[in-house]
């Protein structure tokens, strides 16, 4: 049954309950409502092995792991006038992934538009941009085609190194190139969605189209010689290219290079460095350069750029199909045979060869930005050349450095010579991107390639062969007879390029060739000529005449992963094959349904992914499918044979990803697929990246990747609903919010370097003596940076509400304990024992891990059979009492005075352990978290200090709210006295304000933050003490870093530290807090930390607001939910209909969310939120950290984590009158993607 959703856009979400041949349920990315976009997006989980199960491979007996499918419709304004003529337009197949933007794009039809219309062109070629994280984000714009069966022949994305930009080269000859907007303002966002056409050109057919990129410094681990796996090697040792920096490097600009079937090559390129005017970039070309192949031109072909910056093609002669040409294209007319150019140079000389202007460059990149220097200036002096004559003036030239002859083996040769000359030929050629030119794979159709008595008949073949050919610089062995070799060449010997076959394997046909001759063959026999012999009818192609292939000679394509360890070799009709390493070790094989046409995948950014494109024509909508590859579909015996191999393999690609720069979505997708098929554990991929991050050689390493780790972990952890999950998502969201905050107020401070770097190790004299003006923000960003230094308030009060909760439950706790007589003899433990690698058990009792899991208490004797009214209470109380005496965290433990025989000592030292559902516990143990909280403690302090003798500079009453605060409910407490240190620092922080009003300096609250509510400078001086004091009370405790949790039984899903964690116990948390408890901030609302955590936007996994955003959306109407019982619906709703969906899981009781929102509008409570909308009716701009009413400005969110903002500027908006420039620098820095989580953003609709 189809259960279907309709918004009020139009657009749809179709979702199909699993079948048994899907072992995947459709991840929770493909839930999300489509939000006003005229083009639905049908969401299926539906395997299609019934559709395909005639194209099956013969050799694949398990299905291939899908992530997803989507269907892709075109929007209502192209399906208006689209006629339905399927016979006469092309289907095809073309996709690229980008790995920096995460997004596929993709195409499959070419359209015919109806007679009676002229709103678009007569026909064209709908290209869908999807982000796979958000399937329903998606956007299509329209490539003109040429004809009904014109096609997109090559789609790719610019390198990851270049500016983002999309080349379609269609088969008849159309190469546009897309771009996001670029002109505007500094901070102008970079829509996901958002694409227009920059350049477009006409050329004739070409072999091969795509960019020209120059080699990456990286190396995957596979195409390394000596790799090994050793996984405390450090990152320098794995992915860092061993060699030596060229002197002639290939800049990161667009280039595109095209190989034209007649013989020649061609290159376009952008201007660079970009215009910085505003305006659009000019493009310029070359004049083709003949190859030199022969008359007939060439079969197929491919273009790198190598390691020295040269620039190397690789061809298939037409005149002899089995042999491999290389050629090096170098700058200049060559041997003098172009044609003089029609330029007017006037009195100017065209530039030399050897200028010195760019100099470090690759000689033909030089060349290149050489001329364009010159006709740049030409432009500037008024003459206006046409493109055709700057093209024919930059010549190019070619030679050949080398050759080989593929393989074909006698066989297929002896039958092919029977009844035709050609015999068997290369179909496929292609260059591995990460050797530098070194390396090629080969793909050679063996069979009757084309007969010579009738052309239009098609090719038979009998089989496929891969190839993998390397080659190597050998010195020429002469004859004695022609004297000393060295003598003749300078002294040096003779050299020569060698290519020598690595791996030659052959793969037989597929079934679909004869089973659509079988199907074709019926309505055109006498269309065809039908051979005698009736093996050589078995083995014929033959074409249905209304869908012939584009190009006869193209009868496979190659394709490599970004990093060189995967690549794919896709057919004809549809089979592709993966291989894995320089081996080509078999990883996956399927069949696409494409017809006459090359199914060519596209690999995601870590490769652990392909995605497929196909058009389905009964359902008239292009197909794509992302199919898991690593690890691939195995077994059902096999899956936890190879479990620690997959977990390693997979953590590596998130390094790559992190190392290179890459968008790491694709790895988390199949991690969440195979941990669901029951290859990998979560927690165990989670672990190896942990003990990875613990290894690496410096903290300056661990800063730099931490963040991106916390990332990962919330990405990966999203959906959970384990109470300690949870509760860590909340710490690891914390700690990217403190470092998002960070960030930000060094780069707004005039002099970043002034924040004082240990400021608990300072005196209370020189704290009181900083000078404000140390500190000074740039003016122009004073009101920016207010709104971070509330969240940095909001963030250390959530935490300090957290730690006072936390320390009074351990009273609690351990007053009860001490009654009940188990502790008695307590032992104070101040400085515990650190053993991080291989932690101990306590006590000798058995160890416990950090992170129980909710609902599971340690293992306790004790068995309760009162039967009083407090039976739970006391079974509760002795469960927490024991998992007290039980647990250590996994990571560092108390050891007290040891007693021997006696398990009921009890130290008084609780463990965080015990309370694995609590927020903000695990953070006392991150050094680096406290000391960073503190330090941005002291710039809030210093700030608000200032603000406090000049007052009159904050009185803007429309961004601050100055209230009064009322007197804060004095909490009884058992706590100790401030310490005499403590109180001179407190007197020396009070004597800056001297001067001014006491009374009305230290209770007027600033700023917005506490919902609205603003701090007091007493309440900023107390959180600073608190941290102070933490600080300075933890300085002398170890901190090592955890110990690996990789091979171990019991693997839980843990914090990383970047400087190491230590164990701090409850009485420090205690004293540090009892001095202040009475004059600490209290959190305003119902529920001081509920509300804190809403108002700092910190998601837990599957919280309900999330889950709201995800499907179904606020505004779903009761009569368009369909009642179910299927979980998967029940788990994807709104949380707006308990009834209907009662079984939702929510970080929020209803009881807490009735009281928030009771506390918001004022009603039921003594404290009430009065105007402030930060909850009720707004949004929270992420980016500069303040509330808005939604109104103001073009909101973006992030398709990752669904944040938004309205900091940006919008591609055609008009200019503000008088910008802030500096405050537009200032949001820049994250027009690429969301601060928080790194995902890329899309318009709000």
């Amino acid at each position: 049954m189809n259960h279907q959703l309709s918004s009020g856009s139009g657009g749809n979400i179709e979702a199909v309950p699993a079948t048994e041949d899907q072992n995947q349920p459709l991840e929770e990315e493909e839930e999300e409502e489509t939000e006003s976009k005229e083009d639905p997006v049908l969401v299926e989980e539906k395997s299609l092995e019934k559709e395909e199960d005639d194209d099956q491979m013969e050799v694949d007996p398990v299905t291939p792991a899908n992530v997803f499918c989507v269907k892709l419709k075109q929007p209502n304004s192209n399906l208006l006038h689209k006629m339905s003529v399927p016979e006469l337009c092309r289907n095809f197949s073309a996709v690229a992934w980008c790995g920096k933007l995460n997004a596929i794009a993709c195409a499959s039809e070419t359209c015919a538009r109806i007679p009676s219309s002229k709103a678009i062109p007569p026909f064209w070629i709908p290209i869908h941009i999807l982000i796979p994280e958000r399937p329903t984000e998606c956007a299509v714009f329209n490539v003109v085609a040429d004809s009904p069966r014109d096609s997109v022949q090559f789609i790719e994305w610019s390198p990851t190194s270049c500016p983002r930009a999309l080349l379609i080269a269609n088969f008849h000859g159309r190469i546009t190139i897309w771009t996001q907007p670029t002109q505007g303002m500094a901070n102008l966002v970079h829509d996901a969605t958002s694409w227009l056409s920059e350049h477009e050109w006409r050329q004739d057919i070409a072999v091969v189209t795509k960019w020209l990129t120059g080699a990456s410094p990286y190396r995957w681990l596979s195409s390394k010689p000596s790799s090994g796996s050793d996984s405390k090697s450090t990152f320098e040792e794995k992915f860092l290219s061993q060699s030596s920096e060229s002197s002639a490097r290939w800049p990161n600009f667009l280039c595109v290079c095209s190989v034209f079937s007649s013989g020649s090559v061609q290159l376009h390129w952008s201007q660079w460095p970009s215009n910085q005017g505003g305006t659009a970039p000019k493009w310029f070309s070359t004049k083709k350069g003949l190859l030199g192949a022969g008359p007939s031109g060439i079969m197929a072909a491919d273009a790198i750029i190598t390691d020295s910056g040269a620039m190397h093609v690789a061809g298939v002669p037409i005149v002899n199909p089995s042999t491999i040409v290389v050629w090096e294209v170098t700058p200049g007319p060559g041997n003098g045979l172009q044609a003089t150019p029609k330029i007017s140079t006037g009195n100017r000389v065209p530039p030399s060869l050897s200028s010195s202007s760019w100099t470090g460059f690759a000689p033909l990149a030089a060349y290149l930005f050489n001329w364009q220097e010159y006709l740049i200036s030409e432009i500037k002096q008024g003459k206006k050349p046409t493109d055709q004559e700057c093209s024919d003036a930059i010549s190019l030239s070619c030679s050949p450095v080398s050759n080989f002859s593929a393989y074909v083996s006698p066989e297929a040769a002896a039958q092919s010579a029977a009844t035709t000359t050609w015999g068997s030929g290369v179909t496929a050629v292609a260059f591995d991107p990460t050797r530098g030119g070194s390396v090629i794979a080969v793909v050679i159709v063996e069979g009757q390639y084309m007969s010579p008595y009738d052309p239009d008949e098609g090719p038979s073949i009998t089989g496929w062969r891969v190839q993998r050919w390397e080659s190597s610089v050998q010195p020429v062995v002469l004859h004695h007879i022609f004297g000393n070799p060295t003598s003749n060449f300078g002294g040096q010997v003779p050299t020569q390029t060698v290519w020598i076959s690595r791996v030659d394997m052959s793969i037989p046909p597929t079934k679909d060739f004869k089973n659509h001759q079988a199907a074709a063959a019926g309505p055109s026999t006498d269309a065809q000529k039908e051979p005698d012999s009736g093996d050589d009818k078995a083995n014929k192609v033959v074409f249905d005449p209304f869908d012939l292939p584009s190009d006869i000679r193209t009868l496979a394509r190659i394709v490599y992963s970004a990093h060189g360890g995967e690549i794919a070799v896709a057919f004809l009709r549809g089979g592709v094959h993966i291989f894995s390493g320089p081996t080509f070790s078999p990883v996956e094989n399927y069949q696409i349904n494409v017809g006459s046409a090359i199914a060519a995948p596209a690999f995601s950014p870590t490769s652990c992914c392909s995605a497929s494109v196909w058009h389905d024509a009964a359902k008239d909508c292009a197909m794509l499918k992302i199919i898991r590859v690593l690890p691939p579909a195995l077994p059902r015996n096999q899956s936890k044979v190879d479990q620690s191999t997959w977990e390693r393999a997979i953590a590596e690609r998130f390094w790559w990803s992190l190392l290179v720069g890459v968008d790491w979505w694709d790895a988390v997708g199949c991690t969440q697929s195979a941990a669901e098929d029951g290859i990998v554990s979560l927690n165990s991929v989670i672990a190896v990246m942990d003990a990875d991050f613990h290894s690496l050689p410096s903290t300056q390493h661990r800063q730099q990747y931490g963040p991106n780790l916390d990332r990962i972990k919330c990405r990966l952890l999203e959906g959970t609903n384990a109470q300690e999950v949870r509760a860590m998502v909340l710490d690891m969201q914390a700690r990217l919010l403190l470092d998002m905050l960070g960030k930000g107020i060094e780069s707004a401070l005039v002099n970043p370097s002034a924040l004082v770097f240990e400021p608990w190790r300072t005196d209370g004299e020189t704290i009181a003596g900083i000078n404000p003006e140390t500190m000074a923000v740039d003016p122009a960003l004073v009101s920016s940076i207010q709104a971070y230094v509330d969240a940095v308030l909001d963030l250390a009060s959530h935490f300090i509400t957290r730690l006072r909760r936390y320390a009074s439950f351990c009273r609690t706790l351990a007053t009860h304990a001490a009654s009940a007589g188990t502790g008695s003899n307590r032992n104070i433990v101040t400085s515990p024992t650190q053993n991080a690698p291989s932690p101990a058990t306590t006590q000798g009792l058995p160890d416990k891990s950090l992170n129980h899991a909710a609902g599971q208490p340690a293992n306790t004797t004790t068995t309760t059979t009162n039967s009083s009214g407090s039976t739970q209470m006391q079974a509760w109380m002795q469960g927490a009492i024991a998992k007290i005496s039980n647990s250590n965290d996994g990571v560092s433990n108390s050891t007290a005075s040891p007693i021997s025989g006696s398990t009921t000592f009890m130290p008084i030292s609780i463990n965080t352990g015990t309370f694995p559902g609590t927020p903000a516990v695990r953070l006392i143990g991150d050094c680096h978290f406290l000391h960073r909280l503190c330090q941005l403690l002291l710039f809030c302090f210093v700030q608000r200090s200032q603000a406090s003798r000049i007052p009159q500079r904050y009185a803007d009453a429309s961004s601050q709210k100055l209230q009064t605060g009322a007197t804060s409910k004095v909490e009884e407490v058992n706590s100790a006295k401030p310490t005499p240190a403590l109180n001179r620092i407190d007197a020396q922080l009070g004597a800056g304000v001297k001067g001014i009003d006491e009374i009305s300096a230290r209770t007027t609250k600033m700023g917005s933050g506490n919902a609205g509510q603003g701090y007091t400078f007493e309440e900023v001086r107390v959180l600073f003490d608190i941290l102070m004091d933490l600080c300075k009370r933890t300085a002398a405790l170890a901190h090592p870093l955890p110990g690996s949790q990789v091979g171990s039984g019991n693997i839980q899903v843990r914090l990383h530290y970047i400087d190491g964690n230590y164990t701090v116990l409850p009485e420090v948390v205690e004293a540090a807090l009892g001095p202040h408890m009475q004059n600490m901030p209290r959190p305003r609302g119902a529920d001081a930390a509920g509300l804190l955590l809403r108002e700092l936007e910190l998601h837990p996994p599957s919280e309900e607001w999330h889950r709201r955003n995800l499907f179904g959306g606020p505004g779903s109407e009761p009569e368009d939910v369909v009642s179910s019982d299927d979980t998967f619906f029940k788990q994807g709703h709104s949380l707006d209909l308990p009834d209907v969906y009662d079984r939702v899981q929510s970080l929020w009781p209803r009881k807490r969310r009735m009281s928030e929102r009771d506390a918001a509008f004022g009603s039921n409570t003594s404290v009430g939120l009065g105007a402030y909308l930060g909850i009720m009716g707004s949004r929270r701009d992420v980016v500069t950290a303040t509330w808005k009413t939604g109104l103001e400005g073009v909101w973006y969110k992030c398709i990752r984590c669904l944040r938004q903002t309205s900091a940006f500027a919008s591609p055609g908006a008009s200019k503000q009158p008088n910008p802030n420039e500096r405050e537009a620098w200032w949001t820049s820095r994250w027009v690429y993607c969301c601060p928080m989580c790194g995902g890329t953003w899309v318009r709000v609709v």
